[in-house]
């Protein structure tokens, strides 16, 4: 709930604030209703916008919806997520692309040779890889801003995932998420956060 300090301190309402925060929750059961195309599309092309470095964007999406993409990844999840991944109307796998420097003409265009630059720094791929996990968060608030929830995953076999799917492209897969309805029971308690005076430190 908010509070007298912070019930005034932006431009959202409170009822986005609470969509996209105080009451949103990571889902582990969703129900039937499927996620279309273009749910998946206005999410993209809302946290599209959301910086990165150089405008790197690395964050790619692999959408699995058929029962045989399915079926290929539910091997590869920790026991604990196979239930759900089989369950969820919408499974993203979450990658990042060590190859977004080919990009940079179109997306970095004040900086000639940025391209050229990146392709022989060996900091390319841990660029990608921290630039793709921001872009995770704005994924994930994306998902609730359309309405839906959002289980984000990392128990999975990330080498398998990528050997299934991916291949020999320069991707690395970094996370798993189911996205749709929330079914019944589909969130376990809420977990205490930490409070403003153990996180913040004023010099």
């Amino acid at each position: 709930m908010a509070t007298p300090a912070t019930e005034n301190a932006g431009i959202l309402d409170e009822a986005a604030r609470d969509l996209l925060f105080r009451e949103a929750r990571t889902a582990n059961a969703f129900s039937g209703e499927p996620v279309t195309d273009e749910q998946l599309r206005a999410v993209y092309d809302l946290v599209k916008w959301g910086p990165t470095a150089m405008n790197a964007q690395p964050l790619r999406l692999l959408a699995v919806r058929s029962g045989e993409a399915r079926r290929r990844l539910l091997p590869h999840m920790a026991e604990g997520n196979r239930a759900k991944t089989a369950a969820a109307p919408l499974t993203l796998i979450v990658t990042a692309d060590a190859d977004f420097h080919e990009h940079l003409p179109t997306t970095f265009p004040h900086k000639p040779g940025a391209r050229e630059a990146l392709a022989a720094s060996p900091g390319r791929e841990r660029m990608a890889r921290f630039n793709a996990t921001i872009q995770l968060g704005y994924l994930i608030l994306g998902i609730r801003a359309a309405g839906l929830a959002a289980g984000p995953m990392t128990g999975f076999d990330a080498e398998g995932v990528k050997k299934e799917f991916l291949g020999d492209t320069n991707q690395e897969v970094i996370a798993v998420v189911n996205a749709g309805r929330p079914g019944p029971d589909a969130f376990f308690p809420r977990n205490p956060r930490l409070e403003y005076d153990q996180v913040v430190t004023t010099l």
